[in-house]
């Protein structure tokens, strides 16, 4: 039995058991390539019956979702829900980005490949691509979360987002799955539909992997590990804010990302975790200035700055003068520190 042979016999079986679980198959109907100048809008307003997977290659653009408005920059992916109005503007010298429009079918012989389709583009007097016009099969009204059979309460919240935004590591890596799926739509290769089918059984897979990581740090967070995690973490920044260490480095240390860290800790302590690192640092800056033998750029490593440069702009705009300032007026100094 040749691989291919092999392949095709396997795949069934592995769609019957989605089938069985979730009662739809995933497929990705249409893959898009934009390269877009300055100011230029893909849409002013759009919607779609597909998911929509948004990867931006470089560059930089101004989103719009449902009234919710962000910037994607280079690297970033969002993932837009169906019947979500949505509309996007090029903000950058220039954007290269990746669209990948993706669904659920309740048949595995539903699984096609939808042409792309050109409209007319008013913008430059040519024409442009948008999302899947061609009919489509018949859809079912699957969630991402239903068909990966996500956990009733991550379901409950994920589905009052019209979008979520890709994360973390696992960015890369759906970055990645779809790079692949683009490439293999757009070159005519050895079983094809095949790889397509593979390729879209790994683009959930890995979209479920970021969601239930993004899902399970927030649970930490509103079960009240927040607050055991932000004073390990406080702990650890007081012990060594002399080395240099990132907001990163402390979000790491208690298995965090930055992003839901710099939440639990600023909930928790009040300050974010960057301006407690930088008050710890400036505090004991001041302590040392008080003595006139220490080199202010000894200082200034001391306390964890890759330079005196830095500290002396940090220091400045924390303090209000220069270490060398601080250093000379002492009635100030004292003044300073009393009203406190």
């Amino acid at each position: 039995m040749s691989d291919k042979e092999m392949f095709s016999d396997l795949l069934p079986a592995i769609e019957n058991g989605i089938l069985s679980v979730s009662g739809s198959v995933p497929v990705v109907f249409e893959g898009i390539e934009h390269v877009l100048e300055k100011n230029t809008s893909l849409s002013e307003a759009s919607k779609h019956d597909t998911h929509e997977l948004l990867y931006l290659r470089d560059g930089e653009i101004d989103i719009r979702i449902e009234g919710s408005k962000f910037t994607l920059r280079k690297g970033d992916t969002v993932i837009i829900r169906p019947q979500m109005v949505h509309a996007l503007k090029v903000s950058s010298k220039q954007a290269d980005m990746l669209i990948l429009y993706f669904g659920f079918v309740p048949d595995p012989k539903e699984l096609q490949v939808v042409a792309n389709v050109t409209i007319p583009d008013p913008t430059t007097g040519g024409t442009k691509t948008t999302g899947p016009r061609a009919p489509l099969p018949v859809l079912a009204p699957t969630s991402l979360e239903s068909f990966m059979k996500f956990a009733t309460e991550g379901e409950e919240r994920s589905k009052k987002d019209p979008y979520f935004i890709v994360s973390g590591d696992y960015k890369y890596d759906v970055a990645s799955v779809a790079e692949r799926i683009i490439r293999e739509k757009t070159e005519a290769r050895y079983s094809q539909d095949l790889m397509m089918r593979l390729l879209t059984f790994e683009l959930m897979l890995t979209l479920y992997r970021t969601m239930r990581y993004e899902w399970e740090e927030s649970l930490r967070v509103k079960n009240g590990k927040a607050k055991e995690l932000v004073l390990i973490a406080k702990n650890y920044m007081d012990s060594n804010y002399d080395r240099g260490i990132t907001v990163n480095d402390a979000a790491t240390y208690v298995f965090l990302s930055q992003g839901y860290f710099t939440r639990a800790f600023k909930d928790e302590v009040g300050v974010s975790p960057m301006n407690y690192l930088m008050n710890i640092r400036i505090g004991r800056a001041c302590e040392l200035l008080r003595n006139d033998d220490i080199k202010v750029s000894a200082i200034a490593t001391s306390v964890g700055f890759a330079s005196a440069q830095r500290f002396n702009v940090a220091f400045k705009k924390h303090m209000g003068v220069t270490p060398m300032d601080y250093r000379k007026n002492k009635s100030w100094n004292t003044k300073r520190r009393t009203s406190k």
